[in-house]
């Protein structure tokens, strides 16, 4: 869908002129006239800035020129996201001679069909990037362009596929926020547990100070957008259609929440609607953007899947969290786990992975009971006790391999611990204290008699 016309002289940019001549006409034979841009650097094609009375604003300079973001922005309308055909080419040739070539108003580029010209030229027909450019500034936003100061570096690493552009709302720098960032996502059509699951490791990631990246879409994306920012934290939507399109529309609320707290980005120009394919496309940008991918509940066809394995081939971290094996929803993500992603189950294992040298997740042990902290030796002579009436210090001596003298020693040891008690030269055990009473399964029945210096 094209962006409305704004219509007048300067709503058709010194890019769309015919070769040889500048902007409005002008002939660069004859010089400039006054109050005109200076010519380009060598493409036959002046420099093009938007009048006060038009107005538009076009994005400030953010280290490509003028002409250069105008012809991306062009062609982020013209051409589909992910064509590494067209990646290929605009590397080769450069947006504007790229932009250009695909108008009819330049050498074809090489391998280029006569059908795929014929329908380039069809489209570009309603092209207006000025209108465009004018649209995400009005929406608070701005067009980012590879080379601009705040263009995060790691898209760079998929190559002919990397995005021509993108446009993004929300105040942050994108390039300082990906340095720190981690994607949640997972099924759309999520359980109760992968909904609590993914809100619990957006929050637990942003108070790590931790950027959420996800698609905004229902289950699992909304949960773990949501769980970030009601700790406060830092998330980006990355959207397979406009950034002023909200969908689904069941989040435009949350979606105007992550504009104004964080960063909406997506490589489709202002007013254009998702398709299948582009979500598919879409998840190559959250892969890439990341330090590493966490799937929080996937069946064995699904995007999440295809964007962990993106994560993969780019050699990003990829994470699993786990789920019933009798779910269908979580089949996904445990084929996952038998390839090379990682099992986590909470934020501070997510960070340990992708953290750097000191953020380790808490060492995780079952409940220590008293018996645990006694040495091997008095241990012995407790199990050699038995249950059923009292001991002779012979018999207990026996049973643990000890000597009688040794054997006394590791009793009173007991005995003062409050495991044993002593009836005459019998040794007993303690009844177990009913849990009712508070005690814990293993610690000593004689809650009283523990010693403070146990853990020495």
């Amino acid at each position: 869908m094209s962006a409305p016309s704004t219509g007048g002289r300067g709503a058709v940019p010194a890019l769309f002129s015919e070769p040889g001549q500048g902007y409005d006409g002008w002939d660069e034979g004859q010089g400039r006239p006054e109050g005109r841009g200076v010519p380009d650097l060598g493409q036959g094609l002046p420099e093009r800035r938007a009048t006060p009375d038009e107005g538009q604003e076009l994005a400030e300079r953010r280290g490509a020129p003028d002409e250069e973001r105008l012809a991306r922005a062009a062609l982020t309308r013209l051409v589909e996201p992910g064509d590494e055909t067209v990646g290929r080419w605009l590397r080769r040739m450069g947006p504007v001679a790229l932009w250009r070539a695909l108008t009819g108003k330049g050498k074809p580029p090489p391998g280029a069909t006569g059908e795929r010209l014929a329908g380039c030229a069809l489209r570009a027909a309603g092209v207006d990037p000025v209108a465009d450019l004018a649209l995400i500034t009005r929406c608070g936003g701005r067009f980012i362009c590879p080379g601009d100061l705040d263009w995060p570096g790691q898209l760079d690493d998929l190559g002919d596929a990397r995005p021509v552009g993108l446009w993004v709302r929300g105040r942050a720098d994108l390039r300082m926020w990906a340095l720190r960032s981690v994607a949640v996502v997972g099924a759309r059509a999520c359980s109760d547990y992968g909904a609590h699951v993914a809100a619990s490791l957006g929050a637990g990631l942003a108070e790590r100070g931790w950027v959420v990246v996800s698609g905004a879409a229902h289950g699992v994306d909304g949960a773990a957008h949501r769980g970030t920012l009601a700790a406060g934290g830092a998330t980006i939507a990355v959207l397979a259609s406009g950034v002023d399109v909200a969908y689904p529309r069941a989040h435009a609320e949350l979606i105007e929440r992550i504009a104004e707290q964080g960063l909406v980005l997506a490589e489709l120009p202002p007013g254009a609607h998702p398709t299948r394919p582009r979500f598919v496309l879409r998840n190559r940008v959250i892969a890439a953007l990341t330090r590493g991918t966490v799937v929080v509940e996937a069946q064995y066809r699904s995007g999440s899947l295809v964007t962990a394995r993106r994560a993969q081939q780019l050699g990003r971290s990829t994470m699993g969290v786990p789920g019933p094996v009798t779910s269908g929803l979580s089949a996904g993500v445990h084929e996952l786990l038998r390839g090379e992603a990682v099992l986590v189950t909470d934020a501070a294992e997510v960070a340990e992975l992708i953290g750097g040298i000191g953020d380790l997740a808490p060492e995780r042990r079952g409940p220590l009971v008293e018996r645990d902290l006694l040495d091997p030796v008095t241990a012995r002579v407790l199990e050699a006790l038995s249950a059923r009436g009292g001991n002779h210090l012979r018999d207990v001596a026996r049973e643990s391999g000890t000597g009688c003298d040794e054997a006394l020693g590791r009793l009173h040891e007991l005995l003062a611990l409050g495991f044993v008690e002593r009836h005459g030269d019998r040794w007993e055990l303690v009844p177990p204290v009913r849990r009712s009473d508070g005690a814990r399964r293993g610690d000593p029945p004689n809650r009283g008699n523990r010693v403070k210096g146990l853990r020495r």
